[in-house]
């Protein structure tokens, strides 16, 4: 063993510990006490000095878990977010006109977790429909709470639209009967991603859980879509929507909220104006042509009588206008037609030329 004549008894612990506390200057007599406790002094300025180096090591990083990276950050997630709130907004019209009565959805949270999680999260029993998106790759998930598909089916079939709180296998019938909801519910999904990237919904299959919908490895991280549903103010349930990294992984550069509000309401394909034009080509309009005007007296008016002829304010040579539900949209000039009263169009009205310049 070693040499034991440096060790301090207990007496000289006691006055170093005292002359720390007090910090008096009769701190001690012994010269090895005044030795030890010069020691400490000037230690303590050094461990102060590492506390500070420790702090400012901590401020230049952050910590970072490997196993649930955030591929989606918080634009991403407010696009998601935004999309799926106009999502919410048709699809509760659709079926609030399908089933005839008041249902209201609206989005509660936008998350983004691993694929474990979220199927660890998730009520039983539950409805699942897994469907694609076309051209984007991977499948999606959609979740419907038990309670939810019960009050529709329910609605469906004559009732009152409550929901069971017994849990029971749905028969052939209610299955049938909920995918065709699911399968409106996958359009409205579709319509609603256009504007960011155009895609075709497509029900690839429907199940009770999600042990056999396997879409993503467990720890692939997922976006989770979480909307709630009234139904006729009386009844509630949850819709998930599950949009795996691979799914999204090519469109990110457009989930932003500044595109879509740039893209919202614009038309963007040739053949959705085709359709718009072929809705409007059968309706009807209100087109009337204007010959002229007269002023009379009310004493005139009450006077008039057969065979009066009221004189108008223009000749058969100037041009009159055609109005198209009282709006000046044309030029013509009076004449007939197999014996019938015409006009012969001769220029169209500019939105910037008024009536009274035409006159």
């Amino acid at each position: 063993m070693g040499d034991t004549s440096d060790a301090l008894s207990q007496s000289e612990i006691d006055n170093l510990l005292n002359s720390l506390n007090v910090g008096s200057d009769d701190a001690g007599s012994s010269p090895e006490v005044e030795t030890t406790t010069q020691n400490i002094v000037v230690d303590m300025p050094q461990v102060a000095l590492m506390e500070a180096s420790s702090n400012d090591d901590k401020k230049s990083y952050k910590l970072y878990n490997f196993r649930r990276p955030d591929k989606f950050s918080k634009d991403h997630l407010k696009a998601i977010q935004d999309i799926h709130k106009e999502f919410s907004r048709q699809f509760a019209l659709i079926l609030s006109t399908y089933l005839r009565m008041n249902i209201e959805m609206e989005v509660v949270s936008t998350d983004q977790l691993t694929y474990d999680e979220f199927s660890r999260s998730m009520p039983n029993p539950i409805m699942i429909c897994i469907l694609e998106l076309s051209p984007l790759p991977g499948q999606v998930l959609l979740g419907v709470s038990y309670e939810s598909v019960t009050s529709i089916v329910d609605r469906m079939l004559g009732g009152n639209g409550k929901n069971f709180s017994m849990v029971k296998e749905l028969t052939d019938i209610e299955e049938a009967l909920a995918k065709k909801i699911l399968e409106k519910l996958t359009t409205t999904l579709a319509e609603a991603w256009k504007n960011i990237f155009p895609v075709k919904g497509n029900v690839i299959g429907i199940d009770d859980g999600y042990s056999r919908a396997q879409i993503a490895t467990p720890g692939e991280i997922v976006a989770l879509v979480t909307l709630e549903m009234q139904i006729g103010g009386r009844f509630s349930g949850l819709i998930s929507i599950c949009f795996p990294y691979p799914v999204l992984e090519n469109v990110l550069g457009q989930l932003s909220s500044q595109h879509i509000i740039q893209t919202k309401g614009i038309t963007t394909s040739v053949e959705d104006k085709q359709k718009i034009l072929t809705k409007l080509n059968n309706s009807r309009l209100k087109v009337n042509v204007k010959l002229g005007d007269v002023d009379i007296t009310v004493r005139e008016l009450l006077d008039l009588k057969v065979g009066d002829v009221l004189r108008l304010n223009r000749s058969v040579e100037d041009n009159l206008i055609v109005n198209v539900n009282e709006i000046s949209k044309f030029v013509a000039k009076v004449g007939t037609y197999n014996n019938k009263v015409a006009v012969c169009i001769d220029d169209i009205i500019k939105e910037e030329n008024s009536k009274e310049e035409l006159e």
